[in-house]
Order: C-alpha cells, then sequence, then structure tokens
C-alpha cells in the first residue's frame, strides 16, 4: 500500500525494530525509577552496552553472546551507579550525567578497533506460513527475536508492578524507604537489583543498534535515545503501557523521516533528523496535559537517598 510514495507497510514494520533500542531502555528505566532512584546515566549505558555487545558478537561470532555482553555491560555500569548512590550515597542527578560521560569516552576507547568491521547477522524467527500473511505477515512475523522479546518485557512489567509481590515491594520502596524498611524490606537490595535490569535492560537497547538496527560501531550511535527514554517514562507517567506507545511514536517518526528521504521529498535533512526528537517531546507533552486528570505522580521517593541508620 503506497501513499504519497511512501510504502505504510513497510513503514510499519521499520516503525518495530526503530522502536526496540528505545522501548528496552523505557522499560528498565520505568523499573528504576518505581524503586526511587532517577538514572540520567541512561545513555552511558546503552552506549556501552552497543560497544561491549558489538565487540562480544564479533569475537565470539555469536550474536547472542553480543547481546548478552551487552546486556551485562549495561548492568555493570548500573551496579556502579547504585554503589555509588545507594551506598556512598551520591548525587543522583550528578551521578547519572557523569555515568553518561563517562560511557560516551570509554565506548569511544573500545569501540576504535571495531569500526569498519561487520558483525555476524542476526536471523528473524522463522514464522513459516505466517510470514506470507499479506500486509500482516510483513509487519508482525518479520522480525529478529529482540523485537518480540522487547514486547514481553512490557508485558511482564505491566504484570510484576499491577498484580505481583516483588511489584508491591518495588512500589513501596518508591514511595516511601523508611516506610518500606521499618517493615523488614531491604530498600538498597531493591533499588540495586532495580537498577541492575534497568541497566541490563539499556545495554541490550545499546547491543540492538550496534548489532541489527545500525549493525556497524560507530562513535556515539545512541544519538540521544537514552534521553527519549528518560523522557518517555515521565511522560507516560510511569505506566508500562504508555512506555509501549511513546516508544512507538518515537520509532514510528523515525521510519517515517527515513522514508521521507528514500521517497526524495525536498526537505533539508537535518530537519528530518531532527524531527523524531522534536516531534516526539511535543506529542508527549501534549498527551501528558490531556490525560492530566488521570496521571499517574512520581514515586514520592525519586531521587531521594535512603541512610540504613535511618
Amino acid at each position: 500500500m503506497i501513499v504519497g510514495g511512501i510504502d505504510v507497510v513497510t513503514l510499519i514494520s521499520m516503525l518495530m525494530v526503530a522502536s526496540t533500542p528505545v522501548l528496552l531502555a523505557a522499560t528498565g528505566e520505568l523499573v528504576a525509577e518505581k524503586s526511587g532512584v532517577l538514572n540520567l546515566g541512561v545513555e552511558g549505558m546503552m552506549i556501552v552496552g552497543a560497544v561491549a555487545g558489538f565487540a562480544a558478537a564479533v569475537t565470539t561470532g555469536s550474536p547472542v553472546l553480543g547481546f548478552a555482553g551487552g546486556a551485562l555491560a549495561g548492568a555493570a555500569m548500573a551496579a556502579l551507579f547504585a554503589l555509588l548512590t545507594q551506598v556512598f550515597l551520591s548525587n543522583q542527578t550528578a551521578t547519572g550525567l557523569a555515568l553518561t560521560l563517562f560511557g560516551l569516552g570509554l565506548s569511544a576507547l573500545v569501540g576504535k578497533p571495531f569500526e569498519g568491521v561487520r558483525p555476524p547477522p542476526t536471523g528473524k524467527v522463522p514464522f513459516g506460513p505466517l510470514s506470507d500473511i499479506p500486509v500482516l505477515g510483513r509487519i508482525l512475523f518479520s522480525h529478529d527475536w529482540v523485537v518480540y522479546l522487547s514486547l514481553a518485557l512490557v508485558a511482564a512489567v505491566w504484570v510484576m508492578l499491577k498484580y505481583s509481590r516483588a511489584g508491591l515491594i518495588l512500589r513501596a520502596v518508591g514511595e516511601n524507604h523508611d516506610a518500606a524498611h521499618a517493615l523488614g524490606y531491604r530498600v538498597i537490595a531493591v533499588r540495586f537489583a532495580a537498577l541492575a535490569f534497568g541497566g541490563a535492560l539499556a545495554g541490550l537497547g545499546g547491543a540492538y543498534l550496534s548489532l541489527i538496527r545500525v549493525p556497524q560501531w560507530t562513535e556515539g550511535m545512541t544519538a540521544g535515545a537514552g534521553w527519549i527514554a528518560l523522557a518517555i517514562v515521565v511522560f507516560a507517567s510511569w505506566r508500562a503501557g504508555r512506555v509501549l506507545i511513546g516508544a512507538y511514536l518515537f520509532g514510528g517518526i523515525t521510519a517515517l523521516q527515513l522514508q521521507l528521504q528514500a521517497a526524495g521529498y525536498a526537505i533539508p535533512v537535518h530537519l528530518l533528523t531532527m524531527a523524531p526528537y522534536v516531534l516526539t517531546i511535543v506529542v508527549l507533552v501534549v498527551l501528558s496535559a490531556l490525560h492530566r486528570h488521570g496521571a499517574q505522580a512520581a514515586p514520592a521517593a525519586l531521587g531521594r537517598s535512603f541512610h540504613a541508620s535511618n
């Protein structure tokens, strides 16, 4: 189906791929912020995950090990952040910004030998005859396993936060860590786990960028995706379903600008490149304003340090 020179089916299919890195990072950050920790180091975790995943995949020849390496690198960065903010009680905002700068510098150093190298290909999930269904086959059944994993993780996080005891404890720690501590919950351990999970997903999102989205290593290739993930969590009112919508909105605009360039529209390339970021923020702000009365407030303890002596 062609509209204005743009293949709509291809656009929707590209949307799912373009959304996956941001969706993974935003889902992880949602869990971290639900525990009461503001992690501004998502961009740094993504870029370290991108270079670690790429290096692991190229070295071993296995994209699966590459994704595992990216997730582990992101989790390691998150553990460092947790150590500094939860044990040594450093300022969360300053530490997160420092972690991003550290990640950008470290990735540039580590990734230098891998420039111009192609990673091993990641195959698509074999759905058999389902892939041949007109329209739906290309949209729903033509992707790699990480796309489906990202959707499963969103559903799992939604169920966990809403219905599980673990979700209840996580939300209790994020709302009032002193009360949670008085009830016997290990606040620092819960936050460490939440941050490690968030870091692993950010690293996985970064690895997806370097192994599938743009199958090569390029310095600074996350290009602000971590900041978009942070914005999506806030404007989604800390709800998993809205995080999915926000990530797919960003992916849709990203895919559209690529399609417009391919169709030969006479729009300056710089405007097209910045469009996904600007339009995503504008739309999220508008949607947030429209749903203000039903919006969920931020976790009450978000950004506040916990003193175990309390």
